[in-house]
């Protein structure tokens, strides 16, 4: 933020990154934009590939700058999810290194105040303020010795930062022990409450099921092949969203009462998720935020062997919010038969935080810029 011919100070530009790990770190990001908007700050997205679809489609009028994902290929099997993960580690940290290094050109040429990370590690730097955003502050794995190693790695990236806004409420959370570790970044931490692109309507039931799929291939594909044969032959009203922005077609309408579409605008996917019976999804942190917001009762589906999402889906139907199904074995028919017989309880949502952090990111910048300038 520099002065400009009149003396006055120009507008402060910040940039924001979300990981490439699925579309959720990129819906999420929503709110957050609209929040430094209205604050008149210039924002700068760094994406590529569906994330950056996503975001044009939302924010048509603003820059984005391309940032390259960490591009990982996932396990067909449950078995072979975790290894294969690991597996890719050089190709994350060379991926980390790659972002930072970045940073530092990208702040120069772009002149940027401030940045806000959703989980991509490598976007910090001392020479602005940079936030970062997870929920995720304890890791949860197959292995115990893994898991500590990959929290002190975590809390290496995140103590970087100069504060880490945690999507989530402090008590009684949604994220369970995920949000609520029991030793805490040195950085400041704020709980700024579950982030969603997601409006609560009153609109009429008028469709039995919504699908919303969403997260890395092939298991996209594989649960899109178990759910849409099921749901076509079982007659249901359905909407189904693939999780596709990237794909040039747009519809697909076999009959009537089954719609199939790439992808929806926020106001769209909005509408007819809260127009359906039953919604199906993975069980996502951003999935679940979105289905809390709406008030919204879901079956979810956990990834086979993404052992946070089987976590999640574990602590919020133990908690009576959504119910939870195997991927593998998947029926619908028995799934909903249990689903209308489970005792769902609402979400109860309390004031959020979001926008008092953002103003108070956004104060601190100007101040330290103020005592710059001086």
């Amino acid at each position: 933020m520099n002065k400009n011919s009149t003396g006055a100070l120009n507008p402060l530009t910040i940039l924001i990154a979300p990981l490439d790990w699925g579309l959720g770190h990129a819906t999420r990001c929503v709110p957050i934009i609209h929040e430094l908007i209205k604050l008149k700050v210039t924002v700068i997205i760094a994406a590529e590939g569906p994330v950056k679809v996503v975001l044009k489609k939302e924010f048509p009028e603003l820059k984005i700058i391309p940032l390259k994902g960490y591009h990982i290929n996932y396990s067909k099997t449950k078995a072979g999810f975790f290894s294969k993960l690991i597996l890719q580690s050089p190709k994350i940290f060379n991926a980390i290194n790659y972002e930072h290094n970045w940073l530092i050109r990208v702040i120069k040429t772009h002149k940027i105040d401030g940045v806000i990370s959703d989980n991509r590690f490598g976007l910090w730097t001392k020479a602005v303020p940079c936030v970062y955003i997870t929920h995720q502050l304890n890791l949860h794995s197959p292995n115990i010795a893994l898991t500590i190693l990959g929290q002190k790695v975590h809390y290496n990236f995140i103590n970087r930062y100069t504060e880490c806004w945690v999507p989530d409420y402090e008590e009684n959370g949604l994220a369970g022990k995920l949000s609520r570790p029991m030793n805490l970044p040195h950085i400041p931490l704020k709980y700024i409450g579950p982030l969603s692109r997601l409006q609560k309507k009153n609109v009429k039931k008028g469709l039995d099921i919504f699908v919303a799929l969403s997260g890395p291939e092939p298991q996209r594909s594989i649960l899109e092949k178990i759910l849409a044969p099921q749901i076509k032959q079982s007659g249901l009203r359905c909407v189904f969203v693939r999780g596709l922005p990237g794909e040039t077609k747009t519809s697909y309408a076999d009959n009537d009462n089954f719609k199939m579409y790439n992808h929806l605008p926020s106001d769209k996917f909005s509408e007819w998720m809260q127009k359906a019976q039953w919604v199906i999804c993975r069980s996502g942190y951003s999935s679940i935020m979105d289905l809390a917001v709406v008030g919204q009762k879901a079956i979810l589906v956990p990834t086979p062997g993404q052992t946070e999402q089987e976590y999640l889906a574990e602590t919020v139907q133990a908690q009576h919010f959504f119910m939870a199904a195997k991927q593998e074995g998947f029926s619908l028919k028995a799934e909903l038969e249990k689903a209308g017989k489970f005792n769902f309880k609402q979400v109860e949502i309390a004031p959020k935080n979001l926008k008092t952090a953002v103003k108070s990111f956004v104060e601190q910048i100007k101040l330290n810029k103020k005592k710059e300038s001086n």
